[in-house]
């Protein structure tokens, strides 16, 4: 796993890229949360899509649901950016429309999307 610290407009985001799955479970997805909120010392994370287990783009699995729930109660805002054109799935569709409709969690299509997103909540 590999986090920059991105400086803009007087804010920190953290950026999480990798080579290879980073995110697999609950617990890799908390280890992320807290080296990204101690070390970059920011809410605000823009991830990488390829660094994201499949598993959790099953909306049936439960996973999405449950690492983003813990993000939001660390109170961190979070922007997913990469090809979502690839997936069919109505459920992960809408869930995708309703989240960029929020306030703190964003599928968009590139990092400079990402850091707009996250400078803006």
């Amino acid at each position: 796993m590999k986090i920059e610290k991105i400086e803009k407009d007087n804010k920190i985001l953290a950026l999480v890229t990798g080579k290879g799955i980073v995110i697999t479970d609950i617990q890799s997805a908390l280890d992320m949360l807290m080296s990204v909120k101690y070390e970059m010392h920011t809410n605000k994370i823009l991830i990488d899509k390829n660094v994201i287990t499949e598993d959790f783009f099953i909306l049936s699995t439960g996973l999405a649901g449950e690492i983003l729930q813990k993000f939001v109660n660390y109170d961190l805002k979070i922007a997913i950016y990469g090809d979502y054109s690839g997936y069919t799935s109505k459920p992960l569709k809408d869930f995708i429309y309703e989240s960029n409709h929020g306030k703190d969690v964003f599928f968009v299509e590139s990092e400079d999307e990402a850091v707009k997103k996250l400078l803006s909540v």
